[in-house]
């Protein structure tokens, strides 16, 4: 059987680094891990049970959480922590807060401590 080409696709890296860790206990590559990660949720999520569907129900606010079985629990939570990583990687917080007129401070690529104003402006701080 010949295998299909690959595509390049953008990993986060922590995600890459717990497959890594986590293949070499399974004795498997960091990429073997991520392929084996994938098939074992496209198959969970395309096998609709009454699990599942419980889950779903559970994030989509229809079901308490504390009806779910603790097996629904811990697909619930794995769920959510993929989620709130996914927003958090997009967030930005800069943009949505000067957008709110509050100003904000990070640090540039040059090291600087560099001051954003609610009006557009940036003020480089003194380090003195």
């Amino acid at each position: 059987m010949t295998r299909a080409a690959d595509k390049v696709t953008r990993v986060d890296a922590d995600l890459v680094d717990s497959a890594i860790a986590e293949g070499r206990r399974q004795q498997r590559t960091g990429r073997q891990q991520l392929e084996y990660w994938a098939r074992v949720g496209r198959a969970l999520t395309t096998h609709e049970s009454a699990s599942v569907k419980r889950v779903q129900d559970a994030l989509a606010g229809t079901v308490p959480t504390t009806e779910l079985s603790p097996d629904e629990g811990r697909a619930f939570n794995a769920q959510i922590r993929a989620r709130v990583s996914e927003e958090l990687a997009s967030a930005d917080y800069r943009r949505e807060l000067t957008a709110r007129g509050v100003t904000t401070v990070s640090i540039d690529e040059d090291g600087r401590i560099v001051e954003y104003r609610s009006d557009g402006t940036t003020h480089v701080l003194d380090a003195g």
